[in-house]
Order: structure tokens, then C-alpha cells, then sequence
């Protein structure tokens, strides 16, 4: 059962326009709601209801002291991939929040990072149909050589927007 919410409605529109235009305006949309995703310069490539691909350049703003991403832009990544992906699948009447995240960092990055998040159609159905869950959401994120250089497990929840009426009971 796909979900109809404002968010993929506002991507199917971008989704209409030239494919030249479509990381730039994505980007602006997800950074306009996210203050932080736009200062730190994220890219949001490709999104559908199964699969989110977003990048972040190696620039000064988001530079270690040695030149590489820095692990808090690293871990922003993984996490605004894999919550712009859930938010595809969202009701509106649900909040979304993130439960836990676990970035291991294994080797030095080279270049800028691109992440790749999926879901699978149980857990888009889940997403759905359930009043409150959490998902586990599968993201890998690579350097410009190819190589893996965290290891992160995103779990996110959510909830009704509105909470349950108290009982009459008594």
C-alpha cells in the first residue's frame, strides 16, 4: 500500500521537471526542512520510496583537521539518507524520529561520500500501516574510491502525531 504524503508528492512534482534540475531542487526542499543538511552542503541525487542516494563534497565547512570529512558530516549523511527515505513512506499524520544510530569509522575517506539507503516492501508496508514502529534502515556509504569507510546501522521510529484521547473509564 503506497502512502500518499505531502513529502512524495512534492518529489513526484520535482520528479516531472528536467533530470538537470532535479539533484538541486531535492536538495533544496530536504535542506529547507533540515537546517543543518543545507549548511552542510548535502546532496540529495536520487529518492524514491525504495531507495534514497545522497553526497556530501569534502569542502572546508565539513573538513577535519586533516583534510578528510569530518565523522559528525559522516554520520549526517548516513542519517539524512536514511530519514529522507522513511519520510517517503510516512503517513502525515506520523512523527518521525530517530532511535538510535551506530557509525563505526573504519578508514581515512578519500574525496567526498556518497550513501545509499533502501528499504524493503515489508518494511515500506510496515511504514505504512502500522500506528507506531521502528525500522532498522540498510545504508552504505562509500568514498570517491569506492571504499566503505564507516560501517552504520540507522534505526528510526515513529509516531501518531496526535496522542490517543484519554479513556472515560473510571
Amino acid at each position: 500500500m503506497a502512502v500518499h504524503n505531502r513529502l512524495n508528492r512534492v518529489v513526484s512534482w520535482i520528479y516531472r521537471l528536467p533530470a538537470s534540475w532535479r539533484p538541486t531542487l531535492l536538495s533544496r526542499l530536504f535542506g529547507s526542512q533540515v537546517k543543518l543538511v543545507g549548511t552542510a552542503g548535502v546532496r540529495v541525487q536520487a529518492i524514491s520510496r525504495s531507495s534514497a542516494t545522497l553526497s556530501i563534497a569534502n569542502r572546508t565547512k565539513v573538513q577535519n583537521h586533516i583534510g578528510g570529512v569530518h565523522a559528525a558530516a559522516m554520520a549526517l549523511l548516513a542519517e539524512s539518507a536514511t530519514g529522507f527515505l522513511v519520510g517517503m513512506n510516512l503517513p502525515d499524520n506520523k512523527l518521525l524520529l530517530i532511535k538510535s544510530l551506530q557509525v563505526d569509522y573504519r578508514k581515512r575517506v578519500v574525496g567526498g561520500l556518497t550513501a545509499v539507503a533502501s528499504l524493503t516492501p515489508e518494511q515500506i508496508s510496515a511504514i505504512a500501516q502500522q500506528d507506531k514502529g521502528e525500522v532498522l534502515v540498510a545504508v552504505t556509504v562509500t568514498d570517491e574510491s569506492g571504499s566503505a569507510p564507516i560501517d552504520c546501522a540507522m534505526c528510526w521510529a515513529w509516531i501518531s502525531k496526535k496522542p490517543p484521547l484519554p479513556s472515560n473509564e473510571g
